[in-house]
């Protein structure tokens, strides 16, 4: 059975977390194969990528990096390598930048894997 993959992609993020992908939790998706940060200011910034498996509540924050500078012009590939993280229904995904409309991210991942 083949494998379903999905991207999803947000721009200029800044210092309010974005839910990704796009505000939807991972009901059906398997797990996360891919993110991408790409630093669009002038400067050199931060990012926060972290897992929230209950949106409501704060003390379920996982990081997956945490403070990771990025300079300027340059990205980051947070997975790679054939690594993944596995998702959970409910689970959420954030990304966050320090500096106000300076990141783009694109997160890759798989749904219904198949045995």
């Amino acid at each position: 059975m083949a494998q379903n993959f999905r991207q999803y992609k947000e721009r200029n993020i800044g210092t309010t977390a974005v839910d990704m992908p796009n505000g939807s939790d991972f009901d059906s998706f398997d797990c996360i194969v891919g993110i991408r940060l790409a630093n669009t200011s002038a400067q050199s910034i931060t990012v926060d990528v972290y897992l929230q498996t209950n949106p409501s509540d704060a003390n379920t924050i996982y990081y997956l990096i945490k403070n990771a500078p990025i300079p300027s012009g340059s990205s980051l590939e947070l997975i790679d390598g054939g690594a993944k993280v596995v998702a959970v229904s409910g689970d959420r995904l954030y990304i966050k930048s320090s500096v106000a409309t300076s990141l783009d991210a694109i997160v890759s991942v798989v749904d219904a894997i198949s045995t």
